[in-house]
């Protein structure tokens, strides 16, 4: 608990099994956190067997096996479905393959918990880390440019669209339209331009990162599927914001 509201991990999990405990007992370790919950995307390794003993004291550990892979966003649906039922106030997902540090998980919540922020991100571009980090220049440059666009058209002014850390409020989670997004990595950008959309605001923390060979990754093929998706999420809120097209994920009031 955090100020009286109950805190929830979410961990969309593929191919984790090196990560996971590693991760889990970080999150524990932060001392805040109610339920964990893992969901697991049918993954081919032993991610669930490891999912299934996860356990620490005064901590409820929820665990969900998709019988079929249904992608990055299929998983963090589910993810969020399970937090809501579980009575979370606020949501923090973390990636279970500790790219991203667990540390940060109180000073995402507290920023929630004050009302400052209904969002908030974990950036690895504040703080000028990513390369040091060990991020690839290719990615860098990717998320330079589509962070550039998608604030011009979202009319944000975020340091990165890209990172899978992010923490949100139940209340927030339950006024966006998440069962009309994709089931693939777009899921993301979508997100956040509904966020934008209901006129919710996003704060940021600089996050470190650190990029191990464990640590899930797209190729170059599914970025560009990705920053397609990206693009085309952008393009469509600003048309609908000129009244020029119509989409269930950004209603009229």
């Amino acid at each position: 608990m955090y100020n009286d509201k109950k805190i929830a991990v979410v961990m969309p999990a593929y191919n984790a099994e090196k990560t996971l405990r590693r991760t889990f007992d970080e999150v524990c370790a932060q001392r805040i956190v109610d339920v964990v919950i893992v969901v697991d995307d049918c993954s081919r390794d032993a991610t669930s067997d490891v999912a299934a003993g996860l356990s620490s004291p005064g901590l409820e550990v929820v665990t969900l096996r998709h019988p079929q892979n249904k992608g990055y966003g299929g998983n963090q649906k589910s993810c969020y479905r399970l937090a809501l039922e579980h009575g979370a106030d606020i949501v923090i997902m973390v990636h279970p393959d500790m790219q991203y540090t667990p540390k940060l998980i109180t000073a995402m919540a507290s920023m929630i918990a004050a009302g400052l922020h209904p969002c908030v991100l974990g950036s690895r571009i504040l703080g000028g880390h990513a390369l040091m980090g060990g991020m690839p220049l290719w990615k860098y440059v990717a998320n330079r440019f589509l962070t550039f666009a998608m604030n011009i058209l979202l009319g944000t002014k975020l340091s990165e669209f890209h990172t899978g850390y992010r923490a949100f409020s139940a209340d927030l989670i339950r006024k966006l339209p998440l069962g009309h997004n994709t089931d693939d990595f777009a899921f993301d950008a979508q997100m956040l331009a509904e966020i934008a959309w209901c006129g919710g605001s996003i704060g940021e923390v600089s996050c470190p990162t650190v990029y191990i060979p464990e640590a899930s990754s797209i190729n170059f093929r599914r970025s560009c599927t990705y920053g397609f998706g990206c693009l085309g999420t952008s393009l469509l809120y600003r048309l609908c914001k000129w009244h020029l097209a119509k989409s269930e994920k950004f209603p009229r009031p």
